[in-house]
């Protein structure tokens, strides 16, 4: 064995239970800790060396990991969705959870997430605030416009939240003071969060301009369907690509393709898995959506920012554009339904993506 122990940590935002397992032996060493990486190492070192730490993923993210890392003590944090955990046991306690880790460690049976950089970390954040931000404006929206339809008011142009929508809602005027003060805050909160998204995507275009996201922001760009923010979105939360071996590895991350149930000579296969990074998934089952409308020349300010990356990337997406539209019509033609089509784009788009981000580096 690698590690002489292995230590399982069930960690929360205010307490760490911590299990040391030893399999010379076969003894167990429990104790708890408040939230501080410093208590646990000086702990750890005292275990026969070298020793190993595993927590779970989640919302308390890689902060313990990298303050163990620094301290001399290796840590790994481990994809929940792969424990194996045993279906009798119906106990569930902070050292039966940290004992379970430390076991598993032991044997090799834990599954670690890779650790994002702490600035590709922090484009993440961003990135998903973005998305956070996109949401909440979404929900305000439509508070507002179910108020108005209560009311019997309806905007009698085309396309709405646009610049004459806002002028038209500026224009309108209430008798009732209780009316009144709930358009006002229903309004203001949607132009708030229209200037929160401006501000975000202006950030994320200055971050996408950086010399680590660039190459990557701007070869997914070439694609159809992905904007700068969602090249950028892609790129924060994958990371490394070169972490996928190949491009059928990242669309089983992503949750895109099939599930199947097979048994013997019996073959089964349902939808999509929707397991792993949902962000991605979803960012790319709505760029999925572009392949299946009408093949249009190369816009000037598109060829213009080509121009500006390698020649065979644009070159490779430009055959992926033809690819994704020719397959979508062709699967359409023969009457498959609507998402099952798109999602069939979405699975091959995440391998262009793969070969894209590949090939700018």
């Amino acid at each position: 064995m690698p590690y002489r122990t292995s230590i399982g940590l069930d960690v929360h935002a205010r307490s760490i239970a911590a299990t040391a397992f030893i399999p010379e032996t076969g003894e167990i060493v429990q104790k708890a800790f408040p939230y501080d990486a410093g208590k646990v190492a000086e702990w750890a070192k005292g275990m026969p060396r070298p020793a190993r730490c595993v927590y779970e993923s989640g919302p308390t993210g890689f902060d313990l990991k990298r303050k163990l890392d620094k301290a001399g003590v290796p840590c790994a944090v481990g994809a929940v969705s792969k424990m194996l955990r045993p279906s009798g046991d119906r106990v569930k306690t902070d050292r039966r959870d940290a004992t379970f880790l430390a076991r598993m460690l032991a044997v090799g049976n834990i599954v670690e997430v890779a650790m994002p950089t702490e600035a590709m970390e922090a484009a993440r954040d961003l990135a998903r605030a973005r998305e956070d931000c996109r949401h909440d404006l979404m929900r305000a929206r439509h508070l507002l416009s179910k108020f108005l339809l209560r009311k019997g008011i309806v905007y009698p142009g085309k396309t709405a939240w646009t610049k004459a929508h806002g002028e038209w809602l500026g224009r309108l005027e209430f008798a009732d003071p209780c009316e009144r003060l709930v358009f006002g805050e229903y309004l203001e909160s949607a132009r708030s969060l229209e200037l929160r998204r401006a501000r975000l995507d202006g950030a994320i275009e200055e971050r996408a301009a950086g010399e680590d996201m660039a190459p990557a922001v701007s070869a997914l760009g070439c694609v159809r369907g992905i904007s700068t923010v969602t090249a950028f979105s892609i790129a924060a939360e994958i990371g490394d690509f070169s972490r996928f071996p190949d491009a059928r590895s990242l669309m089983s991350f992503v949750g895109l393709v099939p599930s199947e149930s097979s048994s013997g000579e019996s073959v089964s296969r349902g939808r999509i898995t929707r397991t792993g990074d949902i962000h991605v998934r979803t960012l790319l089952v709505e760029a999925a959506w572009q392949h299946a409308r009408p093949l249009r020349p190369t816009s000037a300010a598109a060829m213009d920012d080509a121009a500006g990356g390698p020649a065979d990337v644009a070159e490779a997406a430009a055959r992926a554009n033809r690819r994704l539209h020719s397959r979508a019509a062709h699967l359409r033609g023969r009457g498959k339904p609507a998402s099952v089509v798109n999602a069939a784009i979405a699975r091959e788009l995440a391998g262009f993506v793969w070969a894209l981000a590949r090939m700018a580096g």
